[in-house]
């Protein structure tokens, strides 16, 4: 169903139609351009302004079709979406055999979830609601799987994981997007810095006392993300 801008078509997304189906009109004459450019455009666009500035007519100007046609190969904008996510999945390499460790190996799939994002700062958001799982997403997913193959997880239990890891990732770069955009100035993070160590001498915080009183730990955001991967990881593979 073809609905406003921006809206998505009446019962959402079917993924067998989307994935398994043809990649555009089947009739007519050869059409100029094809579902990847029209993808690509759209990833461009977010990539540069953001989620919010993909629209359907912004996306038809930028391959140089009318709006309409584009709704033969996206009938909304939720389908677009869609496209967009698994078209940048489709940098995410895949043919890596697992090495049997599969708590480095599951770290090591983090750290490329982690650099997509970034390239992709919209990714994030639009992860947050459901996703259907397209070719390239899929093609990760069995790298995810067979890395985890040494747990003995079921099956079950195992896409758990991994989606479990997906968002930690996402909701740990968004938190990086959201800080990296409000850095402190240096004279702004020297006040907050002299507050916490004044609440801490006060003698009502001893908790917040003994956190701060302890050796500080690398801040870099690299840094950062992999201890708190180290964490979720190292609670991972128990049922």
């Amino acid at each position: 169903m073809v609905t406003r801008d921006g809206a998505p078509g009446a019962g959402g997304v079917d993924p067998q139609r989307l994935w398994l189906g043809p990649a555009g009109p089947r009739r007519g004459r050869r059409p100029a351009f094809s579902r990847e450019a029209i993808t690509a455009a759209a990833v461009a666009v977010a990539d540069a302004e953001g989620l919010d500035a993909v629209t359907m007519r912004r996306v038809a100007s930028e391959v140089g079709a009318g709006v309409m046609s584009l709704y033969s190969y996206a009938p909304d904008k939720e389908t677009l979406l869609e496209l967009m996510v698994d078209h940048v999945s489709g940098e995410l390499p895949t043919t890596e055999a697992p090495t049997g460790d599969w708590r480095a190996d599951l770290k090591a799939i983090a750290h490329l979830q982690r650099a997509l994002m970034l390239r992709h700062p919209w990714l994030p958001g639009a992860l947050s609601t459901r996703r259907t799982l397209g070719p390239h997403a899929l093609a990760f997913l069995e790298r995810a799987l067979a890395a985890l193959r040494p747990t003995g997880l079921g099956g079950v239990a195992k896409l758990e994981v991994f989606a479990q890891l997906t968002a930690f990732v996402a909701g740990h770069v968004a938190h990086e997007i959201t800080q990296a955009a409000a850095a402190l100035s240096p004279d702004r993070a020297a006040a907050e810095a002299r507050y916490l160590t004044a609440v801490a001498a006060d003698g009502r915080h001893p908790e917040l006392a003994e956190a701060l009183s302890a050796p500080g730990s690398p801040q870099t955001p690299e840094a950062t993300f992999a201890r708190f991967l180290n964490r979720l990881v190292e609670g991972l593979g128990a049922e």
